[in-house]
């Protein structure tokens, strides 16, 4: 395999036209510049150069390669480039799995106030229900960072970003819907709750906070979506319990705190040793922290 020093001898001495020439213009000794020529020759199987009294001539395969190696050379240079800018957070593909729950609350903020002209990092994004998926993914290479609730598996770091209630989505014809304060976990046991499917991280988490006060759940729906299970409560068919990140802006139906309090760490997951464009990202994911809306935090205050 040619290295890319020979391909650089090969086509300064094509642009200068002699092997002095190009020597100096490498900063090379003359017998440095003529063993690399005479290597990729080697290699290439044929002359590349016809040596004359002054100066040198390209053969027909020195002019049929010298195409190639500049390609080469640019090709060589733009991996220098991307590799600094994306190292200064200028450019390239950053791959985050994020809770589907998160993703408009705590992502979208970053990924907005990132977007600028300047900026040429492109985000892929995954959404899942498992912090523990997430994190497989960010273990196995798959995904750069991870946004979620704190996982139970290891093999990742994660960073404390913030803790963020779970809270109590009550129908608004509810009997507890205009009772003022938190509502107690054992009452979600008095009436139909709205459930999450098991592949969602928060039915198992759901389950033993209810079974660690022991209420009966009765479940007259399950759904992926912590949203969509806060949207199905106001549509009145039960109580839902729902991270505040899952509610959208104006909170569907009457939000009430648990009692006892409940919330959970969000974390940002990534592999030992991440780069500089994960550090910088994780640091923005920092500085945003966990944001409550404005209507929700209204409707928690006692």
């Amino acid at each position: 395999m040619p290295t890319l020093r020979a391909l650089e001898c090969l086509v300064a001495v094509f642009d200068h036209g002699s092997v002095t020439a190009a020597a100096a213009a490498l900063h090379l000794s003359q017998p440095a510049l003529s063993h690399q020529l005479a290597q990729l020759e080697r290699e290439v199987g044929t002359p590349l150069l016809e040596r004359l009294p002054r100066g040198v001539r390209p053969t027909v395969a020195g002019r049929a390669v010298h195409a190639d190696a500049v390609a080469a050379l640019a090709a060589a240079d733009r991996v220098l480039t991307t590799g600094r800018a994306v190292a200064h957070g200028g450019a390239g593909v950053l791959r985050v799995a994020c809770a589907e729950t998160m993703t408009a609350g705590l992502l979208a903020p970053v990924l907005r106030a990132s977007s600028g002209a300047a900026a040429r990092t492109r985000v892929e994004l995954t959404e899942l229900t498992s912090a523990d998926e997430i994190a497989a993914r960010v273990a196995d290479g798959a995904a750069d960072v991870g946004v979620s609730p704190r996982p139970g598996r290891d093999g990742v770091d994660a960073e404390v970003l913030g803790r963020e209630p779970l809270v109590a989505v009550l129908p608004r014809h509810h009997p507890l819907a205009d009772t003022p304060g938190p509502v107690p976990v054992a009452a979600l046991g008095d009436g139909p709750v709205v459930h999450y499917d098991p592949g969602n991280g928060l039915a198992g988490w759901l389950d033993t906070l209810a079974a660690g006060h022991g209420v009966a759940l009765d479940a007259v729906t399950r759904t992926r979506s912590a949203t969509t299970a806060a949207r199905l409560a106001d549509a009145g068919l039960g109580v839902a319990v729902v991270p505040v990140t899952a509610l959208p802006a104006g909170a569907p139906g009457v939000v009430r705190a648990l009692d006892p309090a409940q919330d959970r760490e969000v974390v940002a997951l990534t592999r030992p040793g991440r780069d500089p464009v994960v550090t910088a990202f994780v640091a923005a994911l920092r500085r945003r922290g966990v944001p409550v809306h404005a209507a929700v935090a209204a409707q928690l205050t006692p």
